[in-house]
């Protein structure tokens, strides 16, 4: 079950496709954060949806708001999609331990190895202000993430 809104974001430090290492709370007091999971690079419901994101991208990285996406794709999977479609936003990888960061957020499904599809909008001072969770097939609506950031 995913976290509730309100639910102080649980912290994490991964790596990015760049092999850079991201901290949730190195946004803190700085930046809300869309933190998007997402199943896997390369497939098509999760293509289009960063892909979306891509093309839309100064709603969702600027002085305000930074962008994370994440999978449980090793960060060289990671820099050869984001190279291929052009993603210029961090592509963060849950890789190992397996999964980890994905399941403290309540969305890993244990049975397919993966996350599935869940954003979480947090504030400034880490809490989660907004949540969608999707089942694997269905893609997120963009214009949700704008309204739920609009009203922090």
């Amino acid at each position: 079950m995913a976290i509730e809104v309100g639910t102080k974001a649980p912290e994490f430090e991964l790596k990015d496709n760049h092999g850079r290492t991201v901290k949730l709370s190195d946004f803190r007091g700085e930046k809300n954060v869309v933190l998007l999971f997402y199943p896997f690079a390369f497939t098509g419901v999760c293509t289009g949806e960063l892909c979306e994101l891509r093309d839309n991208l100064p709603k969702f990285v600027n002085d305000d708001t930074q962008l994370l996406a994440v999978s449980n794709d090793s960060i060289h999977t990671l820099r050869v999609f984001a190279e291929q479609e052009g993603l210029e936003y961090p592509l963060v990888s849950d890789f190992w331990p397996h999964g980890e960061v994905s399941r403290a957020y309540g969305v890993f499904d244990e049975d397919k190895g993966c996350a599935v599809r869940g954003t979480f909008i947090i504030d400034k001072e880490g809490v989660v202000r907004w949540t969608v969770v999707n089942a694997l097939p269905d893609a997120r609506d963009l214009n949700e993430y704008l309204k739920a950031l609009d009203t922090i």
